[in-house]
């Protein structure tokens, strides 16, 4: 691939029309009926007492299927918020990658500090990944309750950076249910600290350069522990590339951000203008 001053040539971009800074929120889509748009639940507590917003104020509110529009709110009661579609806006924050990031479940607030900030770095999906040494095991019960709370992390991290679409978020699984369902991707890749210990061992970056705008790719982070033997047997022989994140040992919880930014890095800052 050419390079020029540093810069990967790339198409040349289309200049964003700015968007005023106003607050996002994701509406669901049955709340949406022609040009009026109809707000509940805790975001109308946090339109009229944490911003403290009014009728003739102007909002984003975001569907879930990617459209944005700047809305002009129209009335306020306890609990319930109309606003009209002023404008709609046609710009995308999304990755020019779609990245699904397969988490290791991990002890304390690991994945949830992985979804808030994986979100930020624009990944599109998150499994919740039981692996052999994952310290975590969830019942039905907590599966519940936890993911409840995970979909509220992603809507407001969405919010907050400005994303166009809140990630999916699947249902717990495996690395075998996992390998059974990863057909459809582009690339799979596994962090494997032992990748590093042999002889031609293949960096992220060789991984990443790979990558073209439009692939979907599955990125699998192991637990505190590391993946099992047989964990990575399995997964290279379903097809998982392992790669070495860099040449130190991160954490679960920092090498889904480092896997996320360096995509970031190469696909959205290293462009030409």
């Amino acid at each position: 691939m050419k390079r020029k001053t540093g810069c990967l040539l790339w198409p040349k971009r289309i200049k964003k029309k700015v968007v005023p800074e106003l607050q996002r929120y994701f509406v669901p889509p049955e709340n949406w009926e022609d040009d009026q748009v109809h707000i509940t639940g805790d975001d109308t507590h946090h339109i009229s007492r944490v911003m403290r917003l009014k009728a003739g104020d102007e909002i984003i509110c975001s569907h879930p299927e990617g459209q944005a529009a700047i809305c002009t709110i129209t009335r306020m009661d306890e609990g319930d918020v109309m606003v009209e579609i002023k404008e709609w806006l046609h710009t995308s924050n999304e990755s020019p990658v779609s990245v699904t990031v397969a988490q290791a479940l991990a002890k304390g607030d690991k994945f949830e500090l992985v979804l808030q900030k994986g979100t930020e770095l624009g990944a599109s999906a998150f499994i919740p990944l039981q692996a052999e040494r994952s310290v975590v095991v969830w019942d039905e019960k907590k599966a519940k309750k936890k993911m409840a709370r995970y979909s509220k992390i992603l809507k407001e991290a969405s919010e907050q950076s400005h994303r166009n679409k809140i990630p999916y978020l699947y249902s717990a699984m495996s690395i075998s249910s996992l390998a059974e369902q990863s057909q459809g991707f582009d690339r799979k890749l596994f962090a494997y600290e032992e990748e590093a210990k042999t002889d031609a061992f293949q960096t992220y970056a060789q991984a990443v350069t790979r990558m073209k705008p439009g692939d979907s790719v599955l990125i699998v982070i192991g637990p505190e522990g590391g993946f099992s033997e047989s964990e990575a047997a399995l997964m290279k022989q379903e097809g998982f590339e392992p790669v070495r994140l860099g040449p130190r040992i991160l954490r679960t919880e920092t090498a889904a951000m480092y896997a996320l930014a360096s995509i970031s890095y190469h696909f959205e800052e290293m462009r030409c203008e």
